[in-house]
């Protein structure tokens, strides 16, 4: 029979879409917490997303993890709370836990499949916007995904883009929590139910807000 651990808690952070788990290096744990940090691989050719997960659930060796995951990480979480026996909470930051929480465009894209038009090998490309930085403004955000980035392959990205447009899930899993800001571009705060709501949060502030993280998450896990 598993027993339930309370006073050692593991924790897994999985990263956003193509970013490395250097997005989480600001935020701070208690000591008695035990974090294991996740990343992305290489999906298979023509991998669903229920397998894709199933594999990346093969690191998560502990019973009753909290599950925490940042957009597209976020939605691999909750797929990968599927395949385990048990898991203590999951924890979605700027990302969805439903299919109905995707913006419209996003749908229309579903439907039309435009989004498999998207240029990803340029965007993948680092090189290329660098040419057209022409602003400070640009320049910083270029070189916060120079920093962040992981993955940048243009198979990779398609094989993203694609399964968070595809995502179906009707209703949020049992003992979710989300966190989400209400200046999100990417999942805007309109079409998101039930969240703790960051004032002014961005889509990357896991990365620009870490001191209101490090000052509510755990409380929040906890409550």
């Amino acid at each position: 029979m598993n027993i339930k651990i309370k006073d050692s808690p593991h924790i897994y952070l999985m990263p956003g879409m193509a970013a490395s788990p250097k997005i989480f290096e600001h935020l701070q744990f208690p000591p008695h917490y035990n974090v294991h940090l996740l990343d992305w691989i290489t999906p298979e050719k023509n991998e669903s997303l229920a397998h894709y997960a199933s594999r990346i659930a093969e690191d998560i060796t502990t019973p009753y993890p909290i599950l925490l995951g940042v957009s597209f990480g976020g939605i691999i979480m909750q797929e990968v709370a599927k395949q385990l026996p048990n898991y203590e909470k999951i924890v979605v930051i700027s990302s969805v836990k439903t299919q109905h929480e995707l913006p419209k465009k996003m749908l229309l894209a579903r439907y039309t499949s435009l989004h498999k038009l998207l240029p990803t090998s340029a965007i993948s490309n680092l090189e290329f916007w660098k040419r057209f930085s022409f602003s400070e403004v640009i320049s910083k955000r270029l070189a916060l995904y120079e920093k962040y980035i992981g993955m940048r392959s243009p198979a990779y990205l398609d094989w993203s883009i694609d399964k968070i447009v595809n995502w179906q899930q009707e209703a949020p899993l049992p003992r979710t929590l989300h966190i989400h800001g209400d200046k999100d571009p990417v999942f805007p705060i309109q079409y998101i139910k039930n969240a703790v709501v960051v004032t002014n949060g961005t889509h990357i502030m896991i990365i620009n807000r870490y001191k209101w993280f490090n000052e509510k998450l755990i409380p929040l896990i906890n409550d």
